[in-house]
């Protein structure tokens, strides 16, 4: 089995959002990153493809869809008060899906594990509109790709990003072949994620949110993963994982207010990992806006997902499992316990 793959294209930085916190120095500071480092410089690089226009429209409207290539065409602008487009965004945003789902076509070769390097980010877009810097949802796309286009039934969303996907959720609410399990700083944007919202139909079960007071460490974090996500994740036995990689749990970032390091996210891979027993997880990424925490914790997941070693100078956080985050890991479970052994 091949060693992984990063997915990456240098057309994500066509994205231009002029001097929006969203920006392509994001991209810049991620793969200097994984150059500067001996063992990542050497996973297999791969190119996506863009998606096809219907492979998007499988999770979104099409007339969103051709309101986004309108916009484009017409020179840009605002899709709403956080999301900008510019006369390239619709074409590198049909890439980051495409990414995703190259990640996934990858996975389902040869290669155990992926990272997909994309932007803009997508885990709040929902099917008619684009949110929170995100116009396609990536990962949404790609797991309904996974499911109609490879032996896959089972599919586990884990999202840490700092905001809720609330997009994600929404795609899948009522699909039982997804389970959606996302921790998130509450009360946050965009205001969904409560601990009832578990979703519905057949669905119902499939959603598992914990929402979370800011100032969440490391050790806290993987509290709340090794009681409530990854007992379910093994019962639910899926066949492929997605990461929603969204860094600005970081402490450093400058718009979250948790305190992960980025060893951190490397505790949380080997977590997710161990909860996919037949490998094949992907990691997409989603937010983060501090650029060296940023680059330094997507390290820390290739690190875990490509099993080589990382050594990140993290400042000193304190750490140790607080009472808020048991009471509230408590209570997802009592919820939780009707659908899941726990």
């Amino acid at each position: 089995m091949a060693a992984g793959a990063i997915v990456y294209d240098a057309v994500y930085k066509d994205h231009d959002t002029g001097n929006h916190i969203e920006s392509s120095s994001r991209m810049d500071a991620i793969i200097e990153r994984i150059q500067e480092d001996e063992h990542a410089r050497r996973i297999p690089r791969v190119k996506p493809a863009k998606a096809t226009v219907d492979q998007v429209r499988a999770n979104h409207d099409p007339n969103y869809v051709a309101s986004v290539r309108q916009l484009a065409q017409a020179g840009g602008g605002w899709l709403d008060l956080d999301t900008y487009c510019s006369s390239k965004s619709y074409d590198v945003a049909l890439l980051a899906v495409g990414g995703a789902i190259c990640a996934v076509d990858a996975v389902a070769a040869d290669a155990s594990n992926a990272v997909a390097v994309v932007r803009p980010p997508g885990h709040h877009a929902v099917r008619d509109k684009a949110m929170g810097f995100c116009i396609f949802n990536n990962v949404a796309c790609a797991a309904k790709y996974a499911l109609s286009h490879h032996d896959i039934d089972r599919i586990l969303i884990v999202d840490w990003d700092v905001h809720h996907g609330n997009g994600t959720q929404a795609s899948f609410y009522d699909d039982a072949h997804v389970l959606y399990a996302s921790t998130h700083q509450q009360p946050f944007y965009p205001g969904t994620g409560d601990f009832e919202e578990v979703g519905s139909g057949e669905g119902e079960g499939f959603t598992v949110n914990l929402p979370l007071r800011p100032g969440v460490n490391d050790e806290s974090f993987f509290y709340a993963y090794d009681h409530l996500f990854i007992p379910i994740a093994k019962q639910f036995e899926p066949q492929l994982t997605f990461i929603s990689a969204g860094q600005d749990v970081h402490y450093a970032d400058p718009i979250g207010g948790m305190l992960v390091t980025s060893d951190g996210f490397r505790g949380l891979t080997e977590r997710i990992k161990s909860a996919t027993p037949r490998g094949k997880v992907i990691a997409c990424l989603e937010g983060g806006y501090n650029l060296q925490a940023l680059a330094d914790s997507v390290l820390a997941v290739c690190g875990s997902l490509f099993d080589f070693p990382t050594r990140i100078n993290d400042d000193a956080v304190d750490q140790g499992v607080s009472k808020h985050v048991c009471d509230r890991v408590d209570k997802a479970i009592t919820i939780q316990s009707e659908y899941w052994q726990l």
